[in-house]
């Protein structure tokens, strides 16, 4: 071959080189091309994910396709925030190191472990049956200090930033960090005043919750009850019979109720019941440990149904009330 032959291939080559040089360095530096507009778009990663299946779930452009498919990898789970402007090696970047975009996680007063889970799994990666799987099992509830009676305890209701390829495991460890930041020395203090620990503390919270939704009035039902707690007299709540029986829609009590056979039933035993029959909320707790001063020992819901309770000091005071209501119920025709 001569040389002029040999300069000539070296020379296209070279040529060549630099074209796919510069080919890749403008895939890497072009813009992503989200197919939107100038809208951004949100990206959930799972565990089964590959380059490939994000580029289908997506309507990212034929350029973010071309660069997955010439430098190939496992993208990263997590929820990923695509902007117009990013290009290929900043979204190729995003994915494989895992620089997600935090999701706000709600964490709700549910009244059972199973609602919880199913609340948790749509902001989450981890499907409900995984969470409600370690909510229920005794051993691993042991392992983090609570029983399955106890653990609503753990809960603190608020809107917390977690990642949404979070674990089980790890959501838990920040459940445990948001409870202990809630139970400051000065919250300690209070419930070590009621004679509570912060687990009761939540167990009676759950059942002031449930015997009203008007937050003023909170503090009044929870002096009331630990007026009653430290007399040794039974709470006699009609939300711990309505957990016990298993159904909150019950709208009247009646004695057959009563005679449920329960540690939840407060008609029947003495003191609070094994654990929170909710996740007790923020308002709840602090009814709790700021309750109102007072003597009041017997309460009745309202005739009016506004929510709200008349307040007793006697049985005989009590019972006045409590006419007064079950004539209203009678006139609703409500059973």
């Amino acid at each position: 071959m001569n040389r002029k032959i040999l300069w000539t291939l070296i020379g296209a080559i070279i040529i060549l080189i630099g074209i796919a040089v510069f080919f890749i360095l403008s895939l890497m530096t072009a813009k992503v091309q989200t197919g939107v507009g100038d809208t951004e778009q949100l990206i959930f990663v799972d565990r089964d994910d590959t380059a490939d299946s994000v580029r289908t779930k997506s309507v990212l452009g034929w350029r973010w396709d071309v660069y997955s498919k010439v430098l190939s990898f496992h993208p990263h789970t997590g929820r990923y925030r695509i902007l117009p402007e990013m290009s290929c090696l900043e979204l190729y970047r995003l994915l494989r190191n895992g620089t997600q975009e935090p999701t706000r996680l709600v964490v709700p007063t549910s009244r059972t472990m199973d609602k919880l889970a199913a609340v948790l799994s749509q902001s989450l990666m981890v499907d409900s049956a995984e969470i409600a799987s370690a909510l229920t099992d005794s051993a691993y509830l042991a392992s983090h200090g609570y029983t399955r009676a106890t653990i609503p305890a753990l809960f603190i209701p608020n809107t917390y930033e977690v990642y949404w390829d979070i674990s089980v495991d790890k959501l838990m460890e920040r459940m445990e960090r948001e409870n202990n930041r809630f139970w400051t020395a000065e919250r300690k203090a209070k419930a070590q005043a009621c004679g509570l620990t912060h687990e009761q503390v939540a167990t009676l919270a759950s059942i002031v919750d449930e015997e009203t939704a008007n937050d003023g009035e909170k503090p009044m039902i929870a002096g009331l009850y630990l007026n009653r707690l430290r007399l040794g007299m039974p709470l006699q709540a009609d939300p711990t019979v309505k957990f016990a029986v298993g159904n909150f829609k019950l709208r009247r009590i009646l004695n057959k109720h009563l005679k449920v056979e329960s540690p939840y039933n407060t008609y029947l035993v003495t003191g609070l019941p094994p654990g929170p029959i909710r996740i007790a909320s923020i308002a709840g707790l602090e009814a709790v440990l700021n309750h109102a001063g007072h003597n009041y020992l017997y309460m009745c819901a309202k005739e009016d149904f506004s929510g709200t309770h008349n307040f007793a000091r006697t049985l005989s005071e009590h019972y006045k009330n409590a006419r007064r209501y079950v004539k209203a119920l009678n006139a609703r025709g409500i059973k």
